[in-house]
């Protein structure tokens, strides 16, 4: 690896099944973003929402990585808001699918905050 190469590493991407996971009947038919109060109650770590694990493996995560040489890139929180962002049931699927992203979307708006964040670790240089 060059010495001069920036490393990161993005945050897990959040899922939105509600009332159970893919192969359980669990849906994301939100037509909508979710408010500030349903996000923390579907990914309550304390409360045990339905969808915590990707909050439970991010905070080990931020722990590790603190100090290591990886730029954080944290997708989740900005993400968990976004259960309207999810192809569903489109295109003729079984399942819903809750956890890939519409585009364009949320994926863009990552790509925006990578660019954006390398363009500032450049000029620091």
């Amino acid at each position: 690896m060059k010495p001069t190469a920036i490393l990161f590493f993005r945050t897990q991407s959040p899922r939105h099944f509600e009332g159970g996971d893919w192969d359980q009947g669990g849906s994301c038919q939100r037509i909508h973003p979710l408010s500030p109060q349903e996000v923390g109650k579907l990914f309550s770590v304390d409360n045990n929402g339905t969808n915590v694990e990707t909050r439970l493996v991010n905070q080990h995560l931020y722990k590790a990585l603190d100090s290591s040489v990886f730029n954080v890139l944290d997708i989740t929180r900005m993400s968990e808001f976004r259960a309207d962002a999810h192809p569903s049931t489109a295109g003729g699927k079984k399942h819903d699918d809750c956890m890939h992203w519409c585009l364009p979307g949320v994926t863009d708006t990552w790509n925006d905050l990578f660019v954006a964040r390398v363009v500032n670790i450049q000029g620091r240089n």
